[in-house]
């Protein structure tokens, strides 16, 4: 597997894998409607255009992608996803840890995710992020935030 920079034109393979990734999560807080499952070809290329968006390559195909966007000295950590069919084998891993030392001017990464995906927060934590705040944002959501 190879961590490379992504580039415009892998938005589509992107949205693709995101849709693929997201599904699960979607299940679990019953809502079909989530962000990354609505989100536009359009808005994951500016993202990419735009941000620090890194990809996981493996025998030519992307298996992981994740982005990075800086405010102020702090790295905004969204969309961190990978292919159901290579969850649980370091993709996550290789990709929060890339996206790290790409964006070395940053005081601190921050991230969020629901408070039902364990595996998520389980991540998170064991590459050193700590729970600041949790924000309810409905019935079945809670935001969990992370810093590292």
């Amino acid at each position: 597997m190879e961590i490379q920079r992504a580039l415009a034109d892998d938005a589509g393979e992107i949205l693709t894998l995101q849709r693929a990734a997201y599904v699960a999560e979607a299940q679990l807080y019953g809502d079909p409607f989530i962000p990354p499952l609505v989100e536009s070809v359009q808005q994951v290329r500016k993202a990419i255009e735009t941000g620090v968006t890194l990809k996981a390559v493996e025998d030519g195909r992307i298996v992981g992608s994740v982005r990075g966007t800086l405010s102020g000295a702090t790295c905004l950590v969204g969309r961190l996803v990978v292919a159901p069919d290579r969850q649980g084998r370091g993709v996550g891993t290789a990709l929060l840890t890339a996206l790290h030392e790409q964006v070395p001017e940053a005081a601190a990464f921050d991230l969020s995710t629901g408070h039902l995906s364990e595996g998520n927060l389980r991540l998170c934590r064991r590459l050193g992020y700590r729970e600041t705040r949790r924000e309810r944002m409905d019935d079945h959501l809670t935001l969990v935030h992370l810093r590292r």
